[in-house]
C-alpha cells in the first residue's frame, strides 16, 4: 500500500525497486494529467498511477517521482508522450456494446447511394473498434469495397502503433463468428502460428492518425454519418466533456448520430446533444 500521509512515501513496484512517492507527487500527477489529456484522476487511482508510472522512473533509471515529472515538463519532446500513453487506459475488444453496431448498419444501408461516407472513432485505442467498424461496413454494404472512409485517432501513440499492425492473438478473435473470421482476417502459420491479421481490403478503409482531443485544431473538413466516441468522456468531467461535445458535433453530417459509451450520459449537455437511442445521440440543433 502507498503511504497515505502528506510525507514522503516509498513502495516497492513488482521489479523490487522503491520510487519516492507522496501526496505532493500525486497531485502534481492529476494536474498534468489533466492539463495536457482531460483526464480527470481520483484518489482511488493513486496506485495506478504509482504503478504505471514507476515503469518510466526505471526506463530513466530516476528513483523520484518528483524528478521525473520535472523532467516531463523540461523535456516535453522526449518524455511528455510517454506520460500520457503511461495513464491512458486501453480495454477493449472486437465489437464491444454489439448494439451499436447494428445501429451503425442500419445508418449505412440507408446512407445515399452514391455518395462516401465518413465515419470518426475518437479512441481507437488498439484497434478493435476501428476495425469492427470496417467490417460492420462491409456487410451494411454487401462488398469488401465499401464507399466508406474511416478515421481512427487515438492519444496514446503506442496503443495506435497496435492499431494499425492489425495483428492480434486469436484469442482476441474466439467470440466472432467462423464466417467473420474466415472473411476478414488471415490466420498465421509458421512462426506467426497463434496470430491473426486483418485482410489488406480492410486496411484500405481505415487512416490511423495521432489526435488529442483537447488539442486546438482537429484538421478536419469532412463531415461524419457517425463519431464513435466510446468510454472516453469518463475520464473527463463534465466542463471537459461539455467542450469536446461542442467541438465534435458540428463534425457531424445531416442524419449524423454520436455514439457514447454504456456508462456516459450527457444530461448537462442537453443544449448541444439529444438522446435518440441506446447511448446514441444527435445534434440539439438537428432536433429543433
Amino acid at each position: 500500500m502507498l503511504d497515505r500521509r502528506g510525507d514522503a512515501a516509498a513502495d516497492r513496484d513488482a521489479s523490487g525497486i522503491s520510487f519516492d512517492f507522496n501526496d505532493r507527487d500525486f497531485r502534481r500527477v492529476c494536474k498534468m494529467i489533466y492539463t495536457r489529456a482531460g483526464i480527470h484522476l481520483a484518489e482511488h487511482k493513486r496506485d495506478m498511477v504509482y504503478s504505471r508510472l514507476s515503469r518510466r522512473l526505471r526506463a530513466r533509471g530516476l528513483e523520484r517521482f518528483c524528478d521525473y515529472l520535472d523532467l516531463v515538463e523540461a523535456d516535453p519532446d522526449s518524455e511528455e508522450q510517454a506520460f500520457i500513453n503511461a495513464l491512458t487506459t486501453n480495454l477493449t475488444s472486437f465489437f464491444r456494446e454489439a448494439h451499436h453496431f447494428d445501429a451503425l448498419r442500419e445508418q449505412l444501408r440507408a446512407a445515399p447511394r452514391g455518395d462516401v461516407v465518413d465515419i470518426w472513432c475518437c479512441a481507437a485505442s488498439t484497434g478493435e473498434e476501428p476495425w469492427s467498424l470496417a467490417i460492420t461496413a462491409c456487410e451494411a454494404f454487401g462488398t469488401d469495397t465499401p464507399p466508406v472512409r474511416i478515421l481512427a485517432t487515438d492519444i496514446d501513440t503506442n496503443a495506435l502503433a497496435t492499431a494499425a499492425n492489425g495483428e492480434y492473438g486469436i484469442d482476441r478473435i474466439t467470440d466472432l463468428s467462423n464466417e467473420r473470421k474466415r472473411h476478414f482476417f488471415l490466420r498465421g502459420t509458421g512462426p506467426f502460428e497463434g496470430v491473426a491479421r486483418v485482410k489488406p481490403f480492410l486496411r484500405q478503409l481505415v487512416e490511423f492518425r495521432q489526435l488529442n482531443l483537447l488539442g486546438a485544431d482537429y484538421g478536419m473538413r469532412q463531415r461524419f454519418l457517425a463519431v464513435f466516441c466510446r468510454n472516453v468522456m469518463i475520464y473527463f468531467d463534465k466542463p471537459t466533456q461539455y467542450e469536446v461535445l461542442r467541438r465534435i458535433t458540428p463534425l457531424l453530417a445531416p442524419g449524423g448520430r454520436f455514439y457514447a459509451g454504456h456508462s456516459e450520459s450527457f444530461a448537462h449537455a442537453l443544449d448541444i446533444v439529444q438522446p435518440c437511442g441506446r447511448t446514441i445521440y444527435k445534434a440539439t440543433q438537428e432536433a429543433r
